[in-house]
């Protein structure tokens, strides 16, 4: 009979080597390597070119600018609007420009109140503090005295908005 050990030293002599991997793809390596690159640089020329294609946006007009576009558009409409309407309008316009342009809260006081805190601290020049003062004054004559106003007076209120809003390009100081 034959001993345990000697049976395990001829089963071990049935088994073979490990044989190392049978390589079986038809395509080399190297052509996989270069189609992966070829292939990511054709995706990132891709997403260059549209995003290359993209409109830039226009930068933010500046409020001077949105308000003269604003006052030229209320411009041609003068004949068909009355001038309570109007004056309330233009009013709108130029606090707008006055909030936006030089950050005081125009919108959230009355002209009494605002032409008041312009005697402490202004931004505005005499001649641009004293045009404004005189636009505000007509439009509360016409919005609240419900003073019989014209189209003249619409072209006034209007030429003194252009004006005040024009009249900001030479100097814009800044509160300190």
């Amino acid at each position: 009979m034959m001993s345990i050990l000697h049976m395990s030293i001829l089963g071990a002599a049935d088994f073979h080597e490990i044989a190392p991997p049978v390589d079986y793809s038809l395509i080399p390596t190297w052509v996989i390597f270069i189609a992966t690159f070829v292939g990511l640089t054709i995706i990132g020329l891709l997403i260059w070119w549209l995003l290359r294609k993209r409109p830039v946006s226009a930068p933010p007009k500046l409020p001077r600018d949105r308000a003269l576009e604003a006052l030229d558009a209320i411009s041609t409409e003068i004949d068909q609007v009355n001038p309570y309407q109007f004056s309330i309008r233009v009013s709108d316009i130029l606090r707008r420009y006055v909030t936006e342009q030089y950050g005081l809260p125009v919108t959230r006081q009355t002209s009494i109140e605002f032409l008041n805190s312009l005697t402490k601290k202004t931004p505005f020049s005499d001649d641009d503090r004293l045009l404004l003062e005189d636009f505000l004054n007509r439009c509360d004559l016409i919005k609240f005295a419900r003073c019989d106003a014209t189209r003249a007076d619409s072209e006034l209120l209007l030429d003194e908005a252009i004006r005040f809003v024009k009249g900001g390009e030479r100097v814009a100081p800044t509160l300190a």
